[in-house]
């Protein structure tokens, strides 16, 4: 898939020929630096590409049918339906002069007008105790809660349909580590619990090791690495992964050496010619300079792009 945006300098593609897959119940990280186009392509997968955004080449196949070929009707029945979205601000996604139970019957029944006002309320009590919220919270309004049990119920709201697929884009945003580290648990195990695919999207490698069954690193648009996250962990191929990896701390190692990766992301509007990574990677050469680099498909599952791995070597 190939997203771009149509600007007055010219045209920034944000997603540059991007594929996966993924199965019931599977958890994916989505993983690159601020700009590598990994919450739009999260976007993309709702129809939910803010203006002038496109998808100029490739489809979303969900159950066989081209989310991209829907009409807006049927859209919206998918949204939240079938794949939820959650957000990085839930302040900015719940409405202050509703109480938290009406955004939960609201959805419910606007998705399904079948289910009555006291069914939609038993509903959101089951979902709330689910997520550790007391049920006699069901009336507060979301000024009175925690950023971290704000971010519960956006959580809430996701899985209120059972949705095959939930798309979480920094769900722990402006959270303290400790609240962090409960979010994610909450995730995953409602992934386990609901057999709900899950794809978590976040800046920052070591979220996602341990909590997802694959990793998919962006940069610059495109996709560099993409395999299991023990693979990804132990045998890192691509120089971006490695720095990434190289950048975490290691609280049982002494006297460790944290590596910076050198220099910015690239300017969409200006990308370099060749592997988008080659001005900061350590390992460049003449070709990458001149050429994109190939998708490599190392052994099964585990792919990178990077000419160290096959190609013209100069």
């Amino acid at each position: 898939m190939t997203i771009d945006y149509k600007t007055r300098k010219g045209i920034a593609r944000a997603v540059n020929d991007v594929s996966f897959s993924m199965d019931k119940g599977e958890t994916m990280g989505l993983v690159g630096e601020s700009g590598s186009g990994k919450s739009t392509l999260g976007l993309a997968l709702v129809r939910l590409i803010p203006s002038p955004g496109t998808v100029t080449n490739g489809s979303i196949k969900l159950d066989n049918r081209d989310v991209l070929s829907l009409r807006n009707k049927e859209m919206r029945l998918i949204r939240g339906g079938k794949v939820a979205f959650v957000f990085q601000n839930p302040m900015t996604s719940l409405n202050p002069v509703k109480k938290i139970g009406t955004h939960f019957t609201e959805f419910l029944r606007t998705h399904d007008p079948k289910i009555s006002k006291e069914e939609a309320f038993e509903r959101t009590k089951q979902i709330l105790n689910e997520l550790g919220i007391k049920e006699e919270r069901i009336n507060d309004y979301p000024h009175q809660f925690s950023g971290g049990m704000r971010q519960r119920i956006m959580i809430g709201l996701a899985i209120a349909l059972n949705p095959r697929i939930i798309i979480a884009d920094e769900p722990t945003t402006a959270l303290d580590v400790i609240v962090q580290d409960k979010i994610l648990d909450i995730l995953r195990d409602l992934s386990r619990t609901h057999d709900m695919a899950l794809i978590l999207i976040t800046h920052d490698l070591s979220i996602v090791l341990e909590r997802c069954d694959k990793i998919f690193v962006m940069y610059g648009g495109h996709q560099v690495e993409y395999g299991k996250s023990r693979e990804l962990y132990n045998n890192p191929k691509h120089p971006y992964t490695q720095g990434l990896l190289s950048s975490i701390p290691n609280i049982e190692a002494t006297n460790q050496k944290l590596l910076a990766i050198p220099g910015s992301p690239p300017d969409l509007l200006n990308m370099p010619q060749g592997c988008p990574f080659w001005p900061r990677c350590p390992h460049v050469m003449k070709v990458c300079r001149a050429k994109e680099p190939k998708t490599i498909s190392l052994n099964e599952g585990h792919l990178a792009k990077c000419f160290l791995y096959g190609g013209e070597k100069t």
